[in-house]
């Protein structure tokens, strides 16, 4: 397998064929990846080489600057191999979005290697507080507890949304010899931002004990008064100010490009259920019975219209994706685009729960085994098609728009 390069040339083809060229390993490796509930680091350094952490990075950056659409793509690849590992990729991948807001030092400090491993949480779980720190350098204190955050036990660069208090450095007490500050008279509303951690500097919570997508590591970190530089606190407005404001992928809906690739990613793990039936149907004999399980009419049915089932969920979440894409190139996503956006995603994670449901009661005990292909893609469309941005109170939300065009859709 050769890594991709950091080049405008790199296209959504190449990083197919890269995503292809680790199927037989990841399914391999699958029961492996559950049993450390986390990726193996030398699997994960292998996909970060590859360049599947800087898909959505402008190339200007560092990264390969892949269309969402083209990543969506990449997942759903991934996911017919191991869903965790598709996860992981993925959202490492979303939180490098955020080096736009990045200044060149600190883009500089955060890619030492142009192979790093980043996870983040989006949510704004955590505060910080301006402070002096070493030298009377500019900095923050922040705290805060971030949950789901998937990857992170490989990562490099952790990072959590945080509120970012406005006010003056002003001396107002010491805490492990950081000077604090404070400024009780600030009453302004505080900034979103991002706060990137190394590992050593924040407490990871042992706590992903599941039963789907177990191999995606995605457990609570916790940060107790960290002092950090200025150059590791970045502001989500800045993206705005930056040259990358104009680009197409900052237009695009943001909470679209965060659900997009769970959508494919349940897409890519129901074509692998129906491909594992359809692989055991030629062999099995079902007790009692003197024909292999592919000669039952009952089957024959239940594959064909698992198979359209993917097929139209997945026609309409890439062609809803590819309009929004194309809108993004002149202007941001109407509320229209959003919630076709974020509906047509929640739909091809549903229609994939019914599928990946199907196929394993279609070939009976064979399912219940760990090693079973199709035991562990039901497990993984369980945990995935709860988050919350593909669960069915987007539905809610976006039908209420639809009814009421003063509901507040800020989240869509």
């Amino acid at each position: 397998m050769t890594p991709a390069k950091t080049s405008d040339a790199v296209d959504g083809a190449a990083m197919l064929a890269a995503a292809a060229d680790f199927l037989a390993e990841l399914r391999e490796r699958s029961i492996e990846i559950d049993r450390l509930r986390q990726l193996p680091q030398d699997l994960a350094d292998s996909l970060a080489e590859a360049g599947f952490y800087r898909t959505l990075v402008p190339p200007s950056l560092g990264g390969l600057g892949l269309s969402p659409v083209a990543v969506a793509q990449v997942s759903e690849t991934l996911a017919t191999g191991n869903a965790s590992a598709a996860w992981c990729t993925f959202i490492g991948a979303t939180s490098q979005i955020m080096f736009a807001a990045l200044t060149p030092e600190q883009l500089a400090g955060i890619l030492r290697n142009p192979d790093v491993i980043t996870a983040g949480v989006f949510a704004s779980s955590g505060r910080a507080t301006p402070a002096r720190g070493p030298d009377n350098a500019d900095g923050y204190i922040v705290s805060g507890r971030w949950a789901w955050a998937s990857g992170c036990h490989n990562a490099e660069w952790i990072s959590g949304g945080v509120l970012i208090d406005h006010g003056d450095h002003v001396d107002s007490g010491v805490n492990s010899g950081v000077d604090r500050a404070a400024n009780p008279t600030d009453t302004a509303k505080p900034a979103d931002g991002r706060a990137f951690f190394r590992p050593e500097e924040i407490v990871v919570h042992d706590d992903w004990h599941t039963s789907g997508l177990r191999g995606s590591g995605s457990s609570t970190f916790e940060a107790h008064d960290v002092w950090l530089p200025a150059t590791r606190i970045a502001k989500s407005s800045a993206i705005l100010r930056s040259l990358h404001a104009a680009e197409p992928l900052y237009r695009f809906p943001l909470f679209g490009l965060l659900a997009l690739p769970i959508g494919a990613i349940a897409l890519g793990m129901a074509r692998a259920s129906i491909d594992e039936v359809i692989d055991v149907a030629k062999t099995k004999v079902p007790q009692g019975s003197r024909r292999t399980l592919a000669q039952r009419p009952s089957l024959h049915t239940a594959v064909a219209v698992a198979d359209t089932k993917v097929r139209a969920a997945r026609a309409l979440l890439y062609e809803t994706a590819e309009a929004a894409w194309q809108r993004a190139q002149t202007e941001v996503g109407s509320l229209e685009i959003r919630r076709e956006l974020r509906t047509a995603t929640v739909h091809a994670t549903q229609t994939s729960v019914e599928v990946i449901e199907a196929m394993n009661t279609a070939v009976g005990g064979t399912a219940i085994f760990e090693s079973s292909p199709l035991q562990r893609h039901l497990r993984d469309i369980q945990t995935a098609s709860a988050h919350f941005m593909v669960a069915m109170p987007v539905m809610e939300l976006a039908g209420r728009t639809m009814l009421d065009p003063d509901t507040d859709s800020a989240s869509l």
